[in-house]
């Protein structure tokens, strides 16, 4: 089987789990109402870029204003063939999609009014690698940042963190991690860092669940 056969089996994998099961429908009912707690705080911005947009799963709540202009954009192409394959022709219409990395987009300075990170942050683990990130939103967007990650300082992160380390494979090595927890004073840190004020943000279950989403602007805008 061809490399590129590989990849775009994974993809339509990470698609499936994504949408399977009670509580994971539940868990993207949630979501959606998240970001349109997000977009509203943000102020309904007009230009939106979704990076990394994944299987596309948030284009339905980004295209709900009708008015809204929407640039997509991920890593893998594969993705974006499969998000513009289930997404509806009225949908598809609304979006630009595009081959990017959120360290290096391909757009001119304050080209959009939001960049809308949902399934991005809670991977990176290192903080250089996040204030890269961030830097590059700063570029990109000409007012607002909506960023979601998991944070501590809830039930769900104290669980997490005990259990770290009984979480061994067969041969008795630690599992290698793909998703991260950050200190919520860390991650308010960088945003100021890297040109951000905090303008709000929303926890999926508050004191409980690790998930929040942040709303960001450019500090003076």
């Amino acid at each position: 089987m061809s490399e590129q056969a590989t990849d775009k089996r994974q993809t339509q994998h990470y698609v499936q789990h994504h949408e399977q099961g009670l509580a994971r429908r539940l868990s993207l009912w949630r979501d959606a109402q998240l970001a349109r707690q997000a977009l509203r705080d943000a102020g309904e911005p007009g230009l939106v870029l979704d990076l990394p947009s994944g299987a596309g799963r948030f284009w339905p709540v980004l295209a709900e204003h009708s008015n809204r202009v929407i640039l997509a954009a991920d890593p893998s192409t594969d993705m974006l063939d499969i998000a513009e394959a289930q997404s509806s022709a009225e949908i598809r219409k609304r979006i630009r999609t595009f081959q990017s990395s959120a360290f290096s987009i391909g757009l001119s300075a304050n080209a959009v009014d939001c960049i809308f990170c949902m399934r991005l942050f809670h991977h990176v683990a290192d903080s250089e690698k996040r204030m890269a990130i961030l830097e590059e939103f700063h570029r990109v967007t000409r007012d607002t940042a909506i960023v979601a990650l998991w944070v501590d300082g809830n039930l769900k992160a104290w669980r997490r963190k005990r259990q770290e380390g009984s979480r061994l494979d067969a041969s008795g090595t630690p599992t290698v991690r793909n998703r991260f927890v950050v200190c919520r004073s860390d991650i308010e840190s960088e945003f100021a860092q890297a040109g951000f004020r905090v303008v709000g943000y929303h926890d999926f279950l508050p004191g409980y669940a690790m998930w929040r989403v942040y709303v960001l602007r450019k500090a003076g805008e």
